[in-house]
């Protein structure tokens, strides 16, 4: 797995009204690390300031680097917090007393889902979903990519794709991450979708189940929905 170099504290680059949560592997569109960073990555589809719109689909960043991934393989997927420092974005962190951990605005957690589109954010493909205590950045997130997925690799069009409904606050969030994916020779993608919501066009004041924790780490993902989702269930 490789993170963007050049790694800075980021609480000085993020407004408080911004500091969410966000993809940081695979690297997304608008990521930390990438030319179009603008420290908005972790805001809510919908998010406007005076110099940003946070848009459906991918927050509406331009394409950026793009990740080499393979069908069967289990990806480690972690989460950016606004207020990781250097050694935390380059390293796993783990958990610590709740007095000193970092702090996340994971709005209670919710629901995480991940998908694969072929289309630039057209339709979304799901293959994993972790539920309440996601996302935590304190964990990774095991995502496999369906071993009988068919190969994409058309410039700009492929993606991996990361969407989560908050608990607390009926807001949804959508990372979306450049990808080359080498699959199967007359492969399949999975028939569930994605949910959408909480935006223009949408069902509105969506909340997932959480965990109820705002701003801590609620334990990471649960070993039934890692083995969950590193199987083929989707």
């Amino acid at each position: 797995m490789k993170i963007a170099t050049g790694l800075v504290v980021l609480v000085s680059m993020v407004a408080s009204a911004s500091a969410h949560m966000a993809l940081l592997y695979p690297t997304p569109r608008g990521g930390y690390g990438t030319k179009q960073y603008n420290g908005r990555i972790h805001t809510f589809i919908g998010y406007k300031d005076s110099k940003w719109t946070q848009r459906f689909p991918c927050g509406g960043y331009a394409p950026g680097p793009v990740t080499k991934l393979k069908a069967g393989q289990v990806v480690p997927v972690r989460f950016l917090a606004s207020s990781m420092n250097a050694k935390a974005i380059k390293t796993q962190p783990k958990p610590t007393s709740s007095s000193k951990q970092f702090s996340q605005a994971r709005h209670g957690g919710g629901t995480c889902e991940f998908s694969l589109s072929y289309d630039n954010g057209k339709t979304y493909h799901l293959i994993a979903k972790y539920t309440k205590t996601c996302p935590d950045a304190y964990y990774q997130w095991p995502v496999k990519i369906p071993k009988n997925a068919p190969s994409c690799k058309t410039k700009n069009k492929c993606l991996f794709v990361w969407s989560w409904t908050a608990n607390i606050l009926p807001q949804y969030y959508h990372n979306c991450a450049d990808i080359e994916l080498s699959g199967k020779s007359g492969g399949k993608l999975p028939s569930k979708k994605i949910a959408i919501v909480d935006f223009n066009g949408y069902k509105k004041n969506v909340k997932a189940p959480g965990d109820g924790n705002n701003h801590k780490s609620a334990g990471g993902p649960s070993k039934k929905e890692i083995a969950w989702n590193t199987d083929d269930k989707y």
